[in-house]
């Protein structure tokens, strides 16, 4: 497995040693211990979470506060999304900077999102599946979300017309009137 840092150091783009031929493939999407020497981090994941989602489907930008916040390492084992992490952490260099990946079945792309980001996914194939192994419960009470479409923010989503929101994700709260997470 291969690790590289992006744009926001903490976020940690996977990529693992896929061994396929004529019968398809095989590789390891987490081992703990090859983790921990790959990144440096002791990650305990608590929660794994599966979504299916349509074509144009936008979910986040989640996140929840501390003592709840969450780390999360994500996926897309069905499709093709593209991927945003956000840094909130009022402290940090990279504060209010975002990243994007595309992450799909055929890549096998990773992102090692750290407790402190807000998080969520445009889904550009017909469907995808996606995985969250998170270092933390669900919290609801704790939960926040930021606008897709915040100005502050400007990302850049490779949108394809309008995207398909949720009620929660349509009344987001700006990022400048956002809770901020500590380092």
């Amino acid at each position: 497995m291969k690790a590289t840092p992006l744009a926001i150091p903490d976020v940690l783009l996977l990529e693992p040693e896929i061994f396929g031929d004529a019968r398809g493939f095989f590789h390891e999407s987490y081992n703990q211990r090859a983790f921990r020497a790959l990144t440096g981090l002791d990650i305990d994941f608590v929660q794994d979470n599966h979504s299916r989602s349509a074509r144009n489907v936008l979910r986040g930008l989640h996140y929840q506060l501390p003592p709840k916040a969450q780390g999360k390492l994500v996926r897309a084992v069905v499709g093709e999304v593209f991927d945003v992490a956000i840094d909130i952490r009022a402290d940090s260099p990279t504060f209010g900077q975002w990243i994007g990946e595309r992450l799909s079945a055929d890549n096998h792309r990773q992102l090692w999102i750290p407790p402190g980001l807000a998080h969520g996914f445009l889904v550009l194939s017909e469907y995808a599946e996606f995985l969250y192994k998170t270092t933390d419960y669900y919290a609801p009470e704790l939960e926040r979300c930021i606008p897709w479409n915040d100005p502050g923010l400007a990302i850049d989503w490779p949108l394809d017309g309008a995207p398909i929101l949720s009620g929660k994700d349509q009344k987001g709260t700006s990022f400048a009137d956002a809770t901020r997470s500590p380092r």
